[in-house]
């Protein structure tokens, strides 16, 4: 049964079945924005959210980025830029999904930082739906999901065009993931990671 995470909640990568999980996705889902047309109509109004992940190493010191301009490295694999949302509402499938091997992660990162950017500098409270979520299967394909985090419409979000959304680390030799949920008002990437890595 996958979990719901909270603000702030830390959980172990190990399955029901005592083994370890080591290949999985990390996805991004949002909706685009519903406003009111000239004539009294509804139009969609399409959201470019960024999906991107941050490296640093055990002294939280950054190695590099996953994003839309490099879409991979060691053990990770970013899907590609979505520049839309889901126009017809939620269709079940992700934005952006961030492939995970960490068999293949590099040595010497112990910390990855996920963030989530708003390209256009849309406000995060009047995006309908935003959510990330952690499963077994490919960016076209949910098999289990694991564990998932909904960063719902709110007001507290005003004036936010970031998320920090969560981090994988290492702990004594073992991967956990953690939930962040943190809004900032960071214009770029660059910007977002920085702020991402005081919260490791």
């Amino acid at each position: 049964m996958a979990i719901n995470l909270v603000k702030g909640q830390k959980i172990s990568l190990v399955k029901d079945n005592g083994q370890q999980l080591t290949s999985f996705c990390v996805g991004a889902n949002w909706g685009a924005i519903t406003t009111k047309g000239f004539f009294g109509g509804e139009k969609k109004e399409a959201v470019d959210l960024d999906l991107s992940v941050g490296l640093f190493d055990a002294a939280k010191e950054f190695k590099g980025a996953i994003y839309y301009g490099r879409l991979s490295t060691l053990g990770i694999t970013h899907s590609g830029d979505d520049r839309a949302g889901d126009v017809d509402g939620d269709d079940g499938l992700d934005n952006e999904v961030i492939s995970i091997d960490l068999s293949q992660i590099e040595d010497d990162i112990e910390h990855i930082a996920f963030v989530l950017n708003s390209f256009e500098g849309q406000d995060f409270s009047t995006i309908p739906f935003a959510a990330i979520r952690l499963y077994e299967g490919s960016p076209t394909q949910v098999n289990l999901v694991v564990a998932s985090y909904n960063i719902a419409s709110d007001a507290q979000y005003s004036g936010s065009t970031s998320m920090i959304l969560g981090k994988l680390y290492r702990r004594n030799g073992e991967w956990k993931f953690g939930a962040i949920g943190e809004a900032t008002q960071d214009a770029d990437l660059q910007s977002s990671l920085q702020s991402a890595s005081r919260h490791l």
